[in-house]
């Protein structure tokens, strides 16, 4: 309802204009298809890891990590938690980790005086609960993900909820809205930036701002009258 021309044409279009950073390289796939965890543990241990160097934690604990991973996989009802991980695992966690922070460092250093925000706030709206994101730096909304494939549809709704619920909160608070949305992927070493006005009308239909949230507010009025 909110996003109708979010279709295969424009996400195609969308991923047109990913792009690489210089100075890393990809997680090697022979290396991915070896391990006996699911992909996006996996994953999500390398961004436990990430967080640990950013901290300044150049040596590794992986079972401080393992936990960290897994509390956020449990989230997922699918979700397995491994007890242990392997030397394989540990590789690609660390290679992927280290693919992020190489990103985030040089994003922020194309932005001077910036300063880089974990698990920034995303706001709730009615019966919509608020959560996190994964980064922020000034203006600019971070997105991290571990697929093997291009960003989808998907990614860019989550993306644009975001964007929406935190400005539906700015009204309120007067409070600052991003303007650019950056996805990471440090798995494929691809990055695709965003503006976010031009996202959301792209998707919307041409609404404005104001018209969007008006929509956003009836379907969670009606959402909650139905209930």
């Amino acid at each position: 309802m909110l996003f109708p021309r979010l279709n295969g044409g424009l996400v195609g279009s969308l991923n047109k204009q990913m792009f690489s950073f210089e100075g890393i390289v990809a997680v090697p796939e022979t290396l991915i298809e070896r391990t006996q965890l699911q992909k996006a543990m996996v994953f999500e241990l390398s961004f436990a890891r990430a967080e640990g160097i950013l901290r300044g934690d150049e040596v590794a604990d992986w079972p401080e990590h393992l936990q960290s991973a897994s509390q956020r996989q449990r989230q997922h009802y699918d979700a397995r938690i491994p007890e242990s991980v392997s030397e394989g695992d540990i590789a690609i966690a660390e290679h992927a980790a280290r693919n992020l922070v190489f990103m985030l460092s040089s994003v922020q250093a194309q932005r001077s005086g910036t300063v880089l925000e974990q698990s920034p706030v995303i706001p709730g709206l009615g019966w919509v609960a608020s959560g996190n994101g994964d980064f922020a730096l000034g203006s600019m909304l971070i997105e991290v993900k571990h697929t093997e494939r291009n960003f989808g549809s998907g990614d860019f709704r989550q993306v644009m909820m975001y964007w929406l619920l935190k400005y539906a909160r700015s009204i309120e608070n007067e409070g600052d809205v991003w303007s650019e949305i950056l996805f990471l992927n440090p798995r494929r070493n691809a990055a695709l930036l965003l503006n976010y006005d031009k996202l959301l009308q792209s998707a919307s239909a041409r609404l404005n701002r104001v018209e969007l949230i008006e929509l956003l507010r009836s379907a969670v009025s009606q959402e909650v009258e139905r209930r």
